[in-house]
């Protein structure tokens, strides 16, 4: 008993450490937006500033236009989650429910694409989006992220998890498959979708690179992009880089402290069945 005792308070202490640590670059990331530029590239670096310059904030917000970073943002976040959670949602339906000829192929084609690295398809999907004249738009913003493999497989298993004789009796009830996908199945996955939900809009939040090549001009970026413009090429003012991460970071940070039981819940369900 006291063994275990003493093995649970190592495996607590290890996990508190590794907390710690991952916790140090945002800790670093606060203290160099209240700096000087001066301060912010000593070395050896300082690690308190001498006066707090909250004036970083004002300055890169009065710098670059943040209400349309966050209008763009919010609007690529709101139409990816709509498109990746119904287009994940019907296809994983299928391929965990309806009995069709090459449906474990084409499942596994599914998962090979997520195993391809996504700066592969940048090309094809600038082309798509060129032909349809649509560079600097919000389409163009939406489009690579309103399909998603791994919502595919993600929602697919938490179908597998459903007892199948909930289906089998609402279709001896007289349910159409529409029906049963829609009032039945949907609602018993909801933590999925959530969960869904959420790493959707963190992929988008952090998208950098294909909102910089479908978006050149700086009203039409959102967050990510947008601050991309604070690096210069040959210096950088970092204290008001890192004040405007600061802007950008907090409605992530507020978004799973509010879902996070079901965020966990969604990685969790992933494995409850093959």
């Amino acid at each position: 008993m006291g063994c275990s005792k003493n093995k649970a308070w190592v495996v607590h202490c290890l996990l508190i450490a590794g907390a710690l640590t991952m916790l140090i670059p945002f800790l670093w990331m606060i203290i160099t937006s209240l700096k000087t530029l001066m301060e912010s590239t000593m070395i050896p670096p300082t690690l308190v500033p001498s006066t707090c310059q909250w004036s970083n904030y004002a300055d890169v917000w009065n710098s670059l236009p943040f209400a349309a970073f966050y209008a763009n943002t919010f609007g690529m976040i709101f139409f990816r989650i709509l498109g990746s959670v119904f287009f994940s949602a019907t296809a994983a339906y299928a391929f965990a429910r309806i009995e069709f000829p090459g449906r474990d192929f084409l499942f596994g084609i599914v998962l090979v694409t997520m195993m391809i690295p996504g700066q592969l398809f940048l090309i094809p999907q600038y082309d798509i989006v060129a032909k349809l004249g649509m560079l600097n738009t919000m389409f163009a913003l939406v489009m690579p992220g309103i399909v998603s493999a791994f919502g595919t497989f993600l929602l697919r298993q938490f179908f597998l998890s459903i007892p199948k004789e909930l289906e089998e009796a609402a279709i001896l009830d007289g349910c159409s498959r529409w029906q049963v996908f829609w009032k039945i199945m949907l609602p018993l996955t909801r933590s999925g979708l959530i969960a869904l939900g959420i790493f959707t809009a963190l992929f988008a939040w952090k998208d950098l690179m294909w909102p910089l090549i479908a978006n050149t001009s700086l009203e039409e970026m959102p967050l990510a992009s947008g601050l991309a413009s604070l690096q210069g090429q040959y210096s950088t003012n970092f204290p008001q880089l890192m004040a405007g991460s600061m802007i950008a970071i907090w409605p992530m940070l507020l978004l799973f402290v509010i879902f996070q039981k079901h965020f966990i819940e969604g990685i969790s369900g992933t494995g409850s069945k093959s």
